[in-house]
């Protein structure tokens, strides 16, 4: 008698499989997005280091020169900084400003960064704050 009441296995139905469909494409959905912008942060993660180290770098020459250097050049060639050759084939720097007074430092990305050309991480000076690629949105006030 109990046997009416149990059918033989016979596989997942077509509903069932739906179902499962579904829920995997909610979650793909929801996990992609967030995946991709965690990427993105993880990139902008080295320009963010070597900012950080122009910027020191602007400080110390501002102390021995009486001025802030225009040109990463001459930072580079009066040895007050040294750019791993990774960091620079994917990224090129630049510092805004004057000689008086330093402005921003920005890093736009070049063919060779995995995240595409031409993206761009800002550093102003007088915020103290990143913005651009790969950054919280949030991050700008």
């Amino acid at each position: 008698m109990l046997r009416k009441f149990f059918r033989p296995d016979e596989g997942f139905t077509l509903i069932e499989v739906l179902i499962v469909v579904v829920i995997v494409a909610i979650l793909a959905a929801i996990s992609v997005p967030i995946y991709i912008q965690y990427v993105a942060g993880a990139r902008a993660a080295d320009p963010q280091a070597t900012i950080g180290a122009i910027y020191n770098s602007c400080k110390m020459y501002l102390q021995d020169k009486g001025e802030y250097p225009t040109d990463l050049n001459v930072l580079e060639n009066e040895e007050y900084l040294e750019i791993d050759m990774a960091t620079k084939d994917q990224w090129e720097f630049q510092i805004v400003g004057s000689p008086a007074a330093l402005e921003q430092i920005m890093a736009t990305s070049t063919e060779k960064m995995k995240g595409g050309a031409g993206q761009v991480v800002y550093y102003d000076v007088r915020t103290g704050k990143f913005t651009g690629y790969g950054l919280p949105s949030d991050n700008t006030e």
